[in-house]
C-alpha cells in the first residue's frame, strides 16, 4: 500500500453570496480534480436543488483535492446562522480556515458567527479578499474591518497575524498584490500548505472518531462523517458508539469506510488519524457521539449546539382542497418525515401534539424551517403551517426572557429614516449607524426576534428592493412586552368555488388581492389584504346578473391588477396568530385556522373573555 499523502484539513467561511462556492470550483479545476474534457456544473458544491436556486449553502459537505503531492480536505460551511448547528460541528474536523470576504461588502454578521466559533477553537485563519476586481471595491477598509472583527472576537496574537490574499474566484486568480488582475490560484494553494498545520494526531493509539455529520443511504443505512482523531480503522473492525457521558449506545462493525476524492465518496480499506471519512455499520449512533475501538472508554469532547429559538406547528392539511395535489397527506407520513429530518438535522426538535394531528417543529430561524417545508412540499407533502412563534426562556430570578438578534441593514441614505422608525416600532435598539460609501448607510440594531417576524417583506417595500438585511442570533434577554403586529386585516372568502373576474373587479377597491380569476377558493380562505384594520368576509364568486337591459359604459372589459403572489417565506411571515399557510406541491394558500365563520366568532369571543 502506498504511503499516504501529507494532509491539510481546512474549512471555508464566507457570507452568503461572497463567492465561496465559485472559488471552490476553481480550486477543483486548477488542482486537476476535474479532467480537461469533463463537463461539470457551476457551483459544484451546491448539490441540492434548493441550494442551487437560492445560491446559499445549506448542508456542509467535505471534499478533497490533490495538489503538488499534498491532499487538501476542504469543508464547505453554511454561511447562514440558521444552519449554525452544522457549522459548530464541522469546525472540529479542520486545523485551519479560509475567511472569504467581499472586497466591497466586507465582513457580515453571519461571517462573524462562524468566525467566532473558528477562532474560539484556536484554528489558524487565512483571509482572502474576494471579488477584488469589483469597481466599488474598498479592500483596505475591508481588511481593517476584518482585523477589528478578530479583535472583538478575542483572537490570539498568532491568529491576528493572519496572511492576506486578494482574489477573484470567478476569474481563478489569487495574489498578494491587491492590484493584480490575472494569474492562478497557486499562491492560495501554497499558503494553505505552508500556513495550515498538518493534523497532529496519534496514529498508533486506539481508533476514535467524532461523528459530525449524519445522513442516510438506501444501501448502506446510516452514514456518519467526521475526522479520525486517533489510530487506524480497517473495514470490518469492531467499533462501538459512546455518548458524551461515556455510556455505550451500540456495538457493531465498520461495514464500509469511505473517503472523499473530489466530489465523490470512494470506498477504502483503511483510514488513519487526520483523514475525513464517512463510516457505515451503526444504526443508532448520531452526531456528537464518539465512535471508537472497544477498548476506548473516554468520549471525545463535542461542541455544544446552540438551542432552537423559533417554533412552528406543522399540521395535517384539513382544507376542502386537501389531497388534490400531494400524495403524502396523512399525519403518520408527516410524522415519519419530520422524525427523519430531526435525526439528520440536530438543530431541529420535533414534538408531537396530544391530538396526534400536528407537530411542533423548533429550529434556529425562519429560513431553516422554510427550507424544511420547501423540501417536504417538493417530495409531495401537503401541510398546514402556523405562524412562527419564538421560544421564551426564564432568567435566574424567574423573569421571562426572549431571543434577541443582531440586525445589520445596508440601505440607500434616503431610506434610512424609514427603516429606523419601523425597527423602533418593533422594539429594536439602534446600536450603530455609519455611512458605508456610495450613498449607502449601514445601521446595526439589537432586536427581539419576535419583532422581526414578518418584517422582511415590508422592509423590501420600504427600500424599493434595494436594502440588504442580515440577522444573527445574539442572546436571550429580558422580555420587551407587546409588539404591534400586522396593521391591516384580510379579505376572507365566504364560500367555496372558483373566483370570478367580475367579483374580483369590485373587490379591488377593498384592498390588495392574492387570487386571480378561475382560481379555486374555499370558505375561510384568505383572498386578499383589507385596506382597513378589520377582517372582512367577501364573495369573490359573484357573477354578473344577465338581463335584457343594456347600460352604457358598464360592459367595458374588466382590467384586474395582477394579484400579489407570495413565496413560502413571505406567506409564513405575513400570517397572524389565527391564520395558517396551506402548503401543497403546486400551491401556497393563506387561510384562517378555523374555516367556519361562526366557529371563528365563538373562538374570538372566548379569547376576549379569558
Amino acid at each position: 500500500m502506498s504511503a499516504p499523502l501529507p494532509l491539510r484539513n481546512i474549512a471555508i467561511i464566507a457570507h452568503v453570496d461572497h463567492g465561496k462556492t465559485t472559488l471552490v470550483d476553481q480550486l477543483f479545476r486548477q488542482s486537476g480534480t476535474f479532467r480537461e474534457n469533463q463537463r461539470i456544473e457551476e457551483r459544484a458544491m451546491d448539490s441540492n436543488d434548493l441550494e442551487k436556486e437560492r445560491g446559499i449553502t445549506i448542508l456542509a459537505k467535505p471534499t478533497s483535492i490533490e495538489w503538488n503531492g499534498h491532499r487538501i480536505n476542504i469543508v464547505d460551511t453554511p454561511g447562514h446562522a440558521d444552519f449554525g448547528a452544522e457549522v459548530e460541528r464541522i469546525l472540529s474536523m479542520v486545523d485551519g480556515v479560509i475567511l472569504l470576504v467581499d472586497s466591497s461588502e466586507g465582513a457580515m454578521p453571519q461571517t462573524k458567527f462562524v468566525t467566532g466559533k473558528a477562532l474560539g477553537l484556536g484554528l489558524k485563519p487565512i483571509v482572502v479578499v474576494n471579488k477584488i476586481d469589483r469597481p466599488d471595491g474598498r479592500h483596505a477598509e475591508v481588511l481593517d474591518e476584518v482585523f477589528d472583527l478578530f479583535v472583538s472576537l478575542d483572537a490570539n496574537d498568532e491568529q491576528l497575524d493572519f496572511p492576506t490574499l486578494y482574489a477573484s474566484g470567478r476569474n481563478g486568480y489569487a495574489s498578494y498584490d491587491p492590484d493584480a488582475r490575472e494569474g492562478t490560484l497557486t499562491p492560495l494553494f501554497e499558503k494553505i500548505v505552508e500556513h495550515v498545520p498538518a493534523p497532529n494526531l496519534d496514529v498508533d493509539a486506539p481508533f476514535s472518531f467524532l461523528a459530525t455529520l449524519l445522513d442516510r443511504d438506501n444501501f448502506m443505512g446510516r452514514v456518519l462523517t467526521g475526522r479520525v482523531q486517533s489510530g487506524k480503522l480497517k473495514v470490518n473492525d469492531p467499533i462501538r458508539a459512546i455518548d458524551a457521558d461515556g455510556k455505550v449506545i451500540e456495538v457493531g462493525r465498520a461495514s464500509k469506510v469511505l473517503t472523499f476524492r473530489g466530489l465523490d465518496r470512494v470506498p477504502v480499506d483503511e483510514a488513519r488519524a487526520g483523514d475525513i471519512i464517512a463510516l457505515a455499520g451503526l444504526e443508532k449512533a448520531t452526531v456528537a457521539n464518539t465512535i471508537a475501538s472497544p477498548e476506548v472508554t473516554v468520549p471525545i469532547k463535542a461542541q455544544p449546539i446552540d438551542p432552537p429559538t423559533l417554533a412552528m406547528r406543522f399540521a395535517v392539511n384539513d382544507s376542502p382542497l386537501a389531497g388534490r395535489e400531494g400524495d403524502k397527506v396523512t399525519s403518520r407520513m408527516i410524522r415519519d418525515r419530520l422524525m427523519r429530518e430531526a435525526e439528520t438535522n440536530v438543530a431541529i426538535r420535533v414534538t408531537e401534539s396530544a391530538d396526534k394531528d400536528s407537530f411542533e417543529v423548533a429550529g434556529r430561524g425562519e429560513l431553516q424551517l422554510g427550507v424544511v417545508i420547501e423540501t417536504m412540499r417538493r417530495e409531495g407533502f401537503e401541510l398546514g403551517i402556523s405562524r412562527p412563534r419564538v421560544l421564551f426562556g426564564t432568567d435566574e430570578n424567574g423573569g421571562r426572557t426572549e431571543p434577541y438578534e443582531t440586525v445589520v441593514i445596508d440601505v440607500d441614505d434616503e431610506f434610512s429614516g424609514t427603516v429606523v422608525e419601523k425597527m423602533q416600532r418593533r422594539k429594536a435598539e439602534l446600536t450603530d449607524m455609519r455611512p458605508s460609501g456610495s450613498g449607502k448607510t449601514r445601521i446595526t440594531f439589537s432586536a427581539p426576534s419576535r419583532g422581526l417576524i414578518g418584517y422582511h417583506g415590508e422592509f423590501l417595500s420600504d427600500t424599493r428592493g434595494t436594502g440588504i438585511m442580515n440577522r444573527l442570533f445574539e442572546k436571550y434577554d429580558s422580555h420587551k412586552g407587546a409588539i404591534e403586529g400586522r396593521l391591516n386585516g384580510v379579505l376572507i372568502s365566504n364560500g367555496t368555488g372558483e373566483a370570478v373576474g367580475y367579483a374580483l373587479n369590485s373587490l379591488e377597491d377593498r384592498g390588495i388581492l392574492f387570487v386571480k380569476p378561475q382560481e379555486k377558493i374555499y370558505e375561510g380562505m384568505i383572498i386578499g389584504e383589507n385596506a382597513k384594520p378589520d377582517d372582512l368576509e367577501v364573495n369573490p364568486m359573484k357573477s354578473k346578473q344577465l338581463t335584457n337591459f343594456r347600460s352604457t359604459g358598464k360592459d367595458d372589459a374588466i382590467r384586474l391588477t395582477p394579484p400579489k403572489v407570495m413565496t413560502l417565506e413571505q406567506a409564513i411571515a405575513y400570517i397572524d396568530d389565527d391564520e395558517m399557510v396551506e402548503v401543497t406541491p403546486q400551491s401556497i394558500r393563506l387561510r384562517k385556522a378555523i374555516l367556519d365563520p361562526n366557529e371563528r366568532k365563538k373562538a374570538s369571543r372566548k379569547k376576549e373573555n379569558t
